[in-house]
């Protein structure tokens, strides 16, 4: 499943974006915010969705918007198993994946375009992880440090 999560700052971008996973029939579950509210606050929507990929981090997938993409990835990667990317290019999203099986994107809602976005959207979910032993050994590595 594909869970989705922003703040006011992203809230349009996250409506639209819902449009556009529908006319390319791809699933997905909305976890907030569900009406603009200038008075809320990323940190619940991003742990929102990263409790929910953190359920099957190989299955499930997120995307968080906010204004620049960096307060939704600092709180999503506090979660373990968690592999949150901000990504403000396609390359950046394609490596993402490919080079760190990254399960949740980040994305700068303030500081793209709509087509921009779009490809960013559709690199990172369709690019697959290597699996190359380097990459792999780079993640269990994450994975312990996360045991600290």
């Amino acid at each position: 499943m594909l869970y989705l999560g922003t703040d006011h700052q992203g809230f349009r971008t996250k409506e639209r974006l819902k449009h556009w996973l529908e006319s390319k029939q791809i699933p997905y579950k909305d976890m907030g915010s569900f009406s603009f509210h200038k008075a809320d606050d990323y940190p619940d929507f991003a742990s929102f969705v990263a409790r929910a990929v953190q359920q099957s981090p190989q299955r499930h997938r997120g995307i968080l918007l906010c204004g620049s993409g960096v307060g939704v990835s600092i709180v999503a990667n506090k979660f373990r198993n968690i592999r949150a990317a901000l990504c403000a290019t396609p390359a950046i999203a394609k490596a993402s994946r490919s080079d760190d099986n990254s399960n949740v994107l980040a994305l700068p809602a303030s500081f793209l375009s709509w087509p921009a976005l779009q490809r960013i959207v559709s690199v990172w979910l369709t690019a697959p992880f290597s699996g190359f032993s380097r990459h792999k050994r780079r993640i269990a590595k994450i994975h312990r440090i996360e045991r600290l």
